[in-house]
């Protein structure tokens, strides 16, 4: 059985950083490209930053430049860094693996959580950014 299981989300303060971390078990990373998406209340999926396999990455414009994405290949776990955290970046935060990473960049409604060509999704975590 795949497993997915997001860590390091709760309250944050607004300027401190953000660190996500994503533990999968029953699957590798390193076959696959690896996604973290979030949903703030109200608002659409949007696809945060993603590493392929072969460790290409991709950032959102709205965290572009401070934010790192990487991935241990032993530990099996992908890991998202956000700097500086700023009120907008409150959200429930999925992890999602052996995805179709160039036909979901730029892609609309990306439903979080429950894209059916997503091969397997975290079950999320929430973060609340504070001021």
């Amino acid at each position: 059985e795949v497993e997915l299981v997001e860590s390091g989300g709760g309250a944050v303060q607004s300027g401190d950083p953000l660190i996500l971390s994503c533990s999968v078990s029953g699957f590798l990373i390193d076959h696959a490209d690896t996604a973290w998406f979030r949903q703030a209340p109200g608002a659409e999926c949007e696809l945060v930053s993603a590493i392929a396999s072969e460790g290409n990455t991709y950032y959102a414009d709205s965290v572009k430049g401070r934010s790192a994405i990487s991935q241990d290949k032993d530990a099996n776990t992908v890991t998202l860094l956000i700097h500086r955290v700023k009120p907008e970046d409150t959200a429930v935060y999925y992890c999602a693996t052996a995805l179709p990473l160039d036909e979901i960049i730029g892609a609309k409604a990306l439903a979080c959580g429950r894209r059916s060509d997503v091969g397997y999704w975290g079950a999320g975590t929430s973060v609340t950014v504070t001021s």
